[in-house]
């Protein structure tokens, strides 16, 4: 199954040089274009560097936390010593207890949806999904997912100032651990104060590190990969009993989903001595970017990357990074995916997408397509 997908702004330049030197924040950042010099470049961390507090994510974030976020920003081998401690929590969405509660979830979404003359995706079922989610992987009251809600898509941009965003979160997070001090349970937050790292308790901040990756780095990521997903159901209907008559096609449409969304464009490294990137010169010190949606579309590796295929295998793309810090939640992010592909495809009739207004991510040198701003649709069921 095959079908056009949104635009790839980074095709021209890929093709041509591999490298694209654009603006951000004020200073040139190359980013990295080439699937395999991408793939490298992650692999090569004494060259490209995560070890730099606050400016692995483009733009830096500086001003929105206060605290290195674990483990995405360390190198190895500290990166694979705190990678260990929360493990355990990410490997959760492998077991079948997990993935059930998850398929209840979106079953009572879709369930919701259907009762409703029509339901916004992104707000009202894509964001309650990712939050009430995330309440089983850490272990917390479903009640909790409530003010994570309340926080939009986004818990350091959407729609306000990142300062106060940031703030707000950070007095959470320490109210939480506070909690868990006070009284420990069998909860994310009490396992972070419980935990050692080289044979010592973890330091508040090093707690607060892995706190705030979690609850930033999969917020949109899902959000926008869960609604990219409804309407390109409402558009391909075709595709629901495709996916209903052969489940080998959930696990294949799963990656080509993620693929073609990418929910994170690129991720930043640091260059600790001045370094050639494609013919541009970094500065000790200075950034580059790795750009998974680039690589995600790079012709010498996909087959008419352009077009969506639910079939497509085999399917090397990078769109839960590569190397060393792959991304601590894809086995989550997989497990809402399937089951929302599964789950849609046995249950509902139709999709109809009434209003759809995108989201564009807009830089110097380049606009990007990412999902969806707002998504109204009516569901009917089967």
């Amino acid at each position: 199954m095959s079908h056009s997908c949104p635009h790839d702004p980074f095709a021209k330049i890929r093709k041509e040089k591999g490298v694209l030197a654009t603006e951000f924040q004020g200073k040139k950042i190359p980013m990295i274009l080439r699937h395999g010099d991408v793939k490298q470049a992650a692999k090569d961390w004494e060259t490209f560097s995560s070890d730099a507090p606050f400016r692995v994510p483009i733009p830096s974030e500086e001003d929105v936390r206060n605290v290195r976020q674990l483990p995405i920003e360390t190198n190895p081998p500290e990166h694979k010593e705190y990678r260990k401690i929360v493990d355990p929590t990410f490997r959760k969405p492998l077991k079948a207890e997990f993935a059930h509660k998850i398929e209840t979830l979106i079953c009572s979404l879709i369930q919701d949806a259907a009762s409703r003359e029509s339901m916004e995706i992104v707000r009202e079922f894509a964001l309650p999904l990712q939050s009430r989610a995330l309440t089983h992987l850490l272990n917390v009251p479903e009640s909790e997912a409530e003010i994570w809600i309340s926080w939009g898509t986004h818990v350091f941009r959407d729609g306000g100032d990142g300062t106060s965003k940031g703030a707000q979160l950070t007095e959470y997070l320490e109210r939480k651990f506070d909690q868990a001090s006070e009284k420990p349970g069998d909860d994310f937050f009490s396992g972070l104060l419980a935990a050692e790292f080289q044979g010592r308790k973890l330091t508040r901040d090093e707690c607060m590190g892995f706190a705030n990756l979690t609850f930033a780095g999969g917020r949109d990521t899902i959000i926008n990969s869960v609604a990219w997903t409804i309407a390109y159901l409402a558009e391909h209907p075709e595709a629901l009993p495709a996916l209903r008559d052969d489940p080998r096609l959930i696990l294949t449409a799963t990656e080509e989903i993620v693929r073609v969304v990418t929910p994170l464009t690129h991720i930043g490294r640091v260059c600790p001595v001045t370094t050639d990137v494609g013919g541009e010169k970094v500065a000790a010190g200075e950034r580059v970017s790795l750009c998974w949606a680039s690589a995600n579309f790079d012709e010498t590796v996909f087959d008419s990357p352009e077009e969506v295929r639910l079939d497509r295998k085999p399917n090397p793309h990078v769109g839960f990074g590569s190397g060393t810090h792959n991304c601590l939640g894809a086995a989550h992010a997989r497990l809402i995916i399937r089951t929302l592909l599964k789950e849609i495809s046995s249950n509902v009739k139709m999709i109809e997408i009434l209003e759809a207004k995108r989201n564009i991510e807009r830089e110097a040198d380049y606009s990007r397509e990412v999902a969806y701003d707002s998504l109204q649709v009516k569901i009917t069921l089967a």
